[in-house]
């Protein structure tokens, strides 16, 4: 059934699939999670529903999925795709039958996972034939895709939208540039993209600067009309529709 899982979220969440015009939405994930548990603890103390994605190669990575999904936060796979390596990455020409075994183990060190991102990916994620197979399994175990849009290449969030997966795609990286002052700038390019297109997903990583302005900011967006929600809910609001960035009408142009 087309949307089903989608429509599920909609129904636990308990919001419409579209973002009234009066209401802006934003869900932040922080990505390379797992190497460092003082950065994994200072990421889990963040306010409010931010999601954690944990690379399945590190050393705390288990253990922290625990942690993060005792303490109510959402829990994602952030699996290696070429360009990154280790053993669990995914590289153009790998037969399906080893993709799918290096996922399997990767889901199995990070357990709870709800769903899965792409760490770089930018060759990977372009590569048509193993992102239709991915977006089937993900359909297959009941989990969710982001796009992380790490090429303009990307066919991955259009695999999803064509096999109806429940997915959303990133909008805004915020820590390029590894500078309070840039960092702060991305967060408030995701506020207005929020407010113009009534939802925005954002993308950072651990880094002390991060940290900061995240702590600083997050208990300020309610006060300036943004809802900041978990990956689940932003799913249900954008209904599985690619945002103007990213497509034409709801459909993402890498079709």
């Amino acid at each position: 059934m087309r949307y089903l899982l989608c429509l599920l979220f909609c129904l636990m969440a308990g919001i419409a699939q579209a973002a009234p015009a009066n209401k802006a939405y934003m869900s932040i994930i922080i990505d390379d999670l797992g190497q460092s548990p003082e950065r994994d603890s200072r990421t889990l103390a963040l306010p409010g529903p931010v999601t954690m994605a944990i690379m399945p190669d590190t050393p705390h990575a288990t253990d922290f999925a625990r942690q993060a999904h005792k303490a109510g936060k959402t829990v994602i796979l952030h699996m290696p795709m070429d360009p990154a390596t280790g053993p669990y990455a995914w590289h153009p020409g790998i037969a399906i039958e080893e993709l799918a075994r290096r996922l399997d183990a990767a889901l199995v060190k990070v357990p709870y996972a709800a769903g899965i991102n792409n760490h770089m990916g930018s060759r990977m994620t372009a590569q048509r034939e193993p992102m239709a197979w991915l977006m089937g399994e993900l359909q297959r175990r009941h989990l969710f895709f982001v796009d992380s849009r790490t090429s303009a290449a990307t066919v991955a969030a259009a695999e999803a939208q064509a096999h109806d997966v429940a997915h959303v795609s990133r909008d805004v990286f915020l820590d390029d540039v590894r500078t309070p002052e840039a960092i702060d700038a991305q967060l408030q390019q995701g506020i207005a993209l929020a407010r113009k297109q009534g939802s925005a997903v954002l993308i950072g990583h651990p880094y002390p600067q991060t940290l900061a302005v995240l702590e600083s900011q997050i208990p300020r967006l309610k006060q300036l009309g943004i809802e900041l929600v978990t990956l689940q809910q932003m799913i249900a609001t954008r209904g599985n529709q690619a945002m103007p960035a990213h497509g034409k009408h709801g459909r993402y142009s890498n079709r």
